[in-house]
């Protein structure tokens, strides 16, 4: 039922929401720096429609929508049953699960972020004339494997490690931090806008403790289209990009980033919970909220069944 659930809040929430968020942050992660493309968030996302139409946002919708599924019914579901084997209810738990369904869920993720990048930058500020490099999310995988094999795909395998370790942590400590405090009860009537508080916020504090990494995960994702090669690792990336504009860098597409966040994880949060609950009775059901009495609040359910969570 973690699997279930996490393949249905994934799908619902994570990408038909969040792709053109997430286009326009990775735009504004990799453009050149000394001929600027965007001028920030929404002249970015009006160029876009403008010289690619809609459907330029929608670039590489292909590879999430078909890893995301994956990614979040791996990671609702190592997270889950992880909470359960931890036993106690502690507030070290979340950190624990959220690294181990982090290690798992990188095998995915890496080649479907890789993907998804270079789609999304493929024909950046060019004409619709403009030579495609790669048809689909798949024909991408496939082109870069035969030029560099297994540890092309993998690029940037050891940035999304590091990005996502301290950012499921802080997720799913965040969350369960905040619904203990809003004391959610299957009787509230306020219970589905407290969860998609608490999701919602919980994406924003994540993302803000790990995008510095993500920056760089985009950059050397994206470096070698058109077969030219900026980076030869990821310190000599951070030095480059530090270098030629200062440490704002880190926070380049930020705004975009947190507008995506808190739509998607709320809705996502919500989703999963509420699959869970209903599917198993209120008696079992899976939530983030307030701590013992057993069998009363949300909280001490999810402990003992499944916790919810998902980037």
């Amino acid at each position: 039922m973690d699997f279930f659930a996490g393949c249905i809040g994934g799908n619902a929430a994570g990408v038909l929401v969040g792709h053109p968020f997430d286009t326009v942050k990775v735009r504004l992660q990799v453009q050149n720096v000394d001929k600027p493309l965007y001028r920030g968030t929404y002249h970015c996302f009006q160029s876009i429609v403008r010289q690619e139409s809609v459907f330029g946002l929608y670039k590489g919708i292909g590879s999430p929508m078909m890893g995301l599924t994956f990614i979040n019914a791996i990671v609702f579901g190592v997270q889950g049953n992880t909470m359960r084997l931890l036993g106690n209810d502690t507030p070290l738990n979340p950190f624990l699960a959220g690294s181990a369904a982090e290690a798992i869920q990188c095998v995915i993720c890496c080649p479907m972020e890789l993907a998804k990048t270079r789609m999304q930058m493929q024909g950046t500020g060019e004409k619709k004339s403009s030579r495609r490099l790669y048809k689909n999310s798949l024909d991408c995988l496939a082109r870069i494997y035969r030029r560099e094999g297994v540890r092309g795909v993998n690029r940037g395998m050891v940035t999304t490690l590091i990005r996502e370790t301290p950012g499921f942590e802080v997720y799913f400590w965040s969350y369960d931090m905040l619904t203990r405090g809003l004391g959610c009860e299957p009787n509230d009537r306020y219970m589905i806008p407290k969860l998609l508080f608490a999701g919602g916020m919980a994406g924003i504090a994540s993302w803000l403790s790990t995008y510095p990494v993500d920056v760089i995960k985009s950059r050397l994702q994206a470096d070698g289209v058109g077969g030219v090669n900026q980076y030869s690792s990821i310190a000599d990336c951070v030095r480059q990009s530090v270098r030629k504009e200062g440490y704002v860098v880190f926070t380049r597409g930020l705004t975009s980033t947190l507008l995506r966040a808190f739509p998607v994880n709320a809705a996502t949060f919500a989703t999963v919970t509420l699959v869970l609950m209903y599917a198993r009775g209120v008696e079992e059901a899976p939530t983030e909220c307030e701590p013992p009495p057993p069998q009363q609040g949300l909280h001490t359910q999810t402990k003992s069944q499944a916790q919810p969570s998902s980037l």
